[in-house]
């Protein structure tokens, strides 16, 4: 069976390493008006949860969920084209879903954690006009090769939005003492420098099933290059931790990386946060270059 695209995602931090839960940042962005612990479930329509159950979708339509398993947070918001649901300033496509839940426990402490949100680009694409200021210094930085430019230009500009991220360095620019794996961008948040490594999720054809097989695979490479990078950093530039951010097709990208990421061990989960985006609307620039 093929899924579709369109489909309501749960909005989860998920803390593994012992079930317990962590709350909104104060990063200059509401995290919604409440959230709790909840117990993530997959569906064929997305990611759902229990409790608090965020909503985000990208024709209107909104759900909530029920049961499975994962220990989760849950952050409720909506948002519509243009604007960040947590009342951010208006930027390329609606940015709906949580923010405003990496704080400083998230970004400084060792245990891993996996959030999901989505980015509508509506009938508009990519507007060069509409990206914050980072995100217009990062594509004009260009990248060291390959054909990921767009994926760190939506990178930053939804953890900006998002999470008040301030970008330090681009690609290009971060320090190594070593030669080896590099990662793409160096950010700040509240003070507090986060490296941030980006990668797309996504199939071939685009709309094919994507399987768990699959996401484990991106999940186990991506995450093993993690604490090479790390080692790789001149002290200059070295990162309290880094983010994992996969921008991804949809839905059931998303729902195939969160059960594939359930299955990994702390050699590949342990002192990352991997943030999933959603992408939906006119996204094929993203995922055709």
């Amino acid at each position: 069976m093929t899924w579709g695209r369109v489909g309501t995602l749960a909005l989860l931090l998920t803390a593994c390493a012992d079930g317990g839960s962590e709350d909104g940042g104060s990063t200059g962005m509401e995290s919604g008006p409440e959230t709790s612990t909840s117990v993530a479930s997959s569906s064929s329509a997305g990611l759902e949860s229990t409790g608090t159950t965020g909503s985000a979708s990208s024709g209107g339509a909104s759900d909530t969920g029920s049961s499975s398993s994962g220990t989760t947070t849950s952050t409720q918001g909506t948002g519509t084209a243009g604007e960040s649901s947590s009342g951010g300033a208006r930027g390329l496509g609606g940015l709906m879903g949580a923010c405003g839940v990496l704080d400083a426990a998230a970004l400084t402490g060792d245990e891993p954690g996996f959030v999901v949100n989505t980015l509508d680009f509506g009938e508009v694409g990519f507007d060069y006009d509409l990206l914050t200021p980072g995100g217009q210094a990062v594509f004009d930085a260009g990248n060291l090769g390959g054909s990921s430019l767009f994926s760190e230009v939506i990178s930053f500009d939804v953890l900006a939005r998002c999470e008040s991220a301030e970008l330090l360095k681009t690609e290009t620019e971060i320090e190594y003492d070593q030669k080896g794996t590099r990662t793409d961008l160096l950010v700040e948040f509240d003070g507090t420098k986060i490296g941030v490594s980006v990668t797309r999720g996504q199939g071939f054809p685009l709309e094919d099933p994507y399987s768990v097989k699959q996401a484990q695979a991106l999940l186990e490479d991506k995450l093993s290059d993690i604490p090479l990078s790390t080692a790789n950093v001149a002290p200059a530039d070295a990162w309290e931790k880094q983010v994992l951010h996969i921008i991804a097709y949809g839905p059931m990208h998303a729902q195939s990386l969160q059960t594939a990421y359930g299955t990994l061990g702390p050699e590949f989960t342990l002192d990352t946060v991997v943030v999933v985006t959603v992408t939906e609307g006119e996204d094929l620039f993203i995922y055709t270059e």
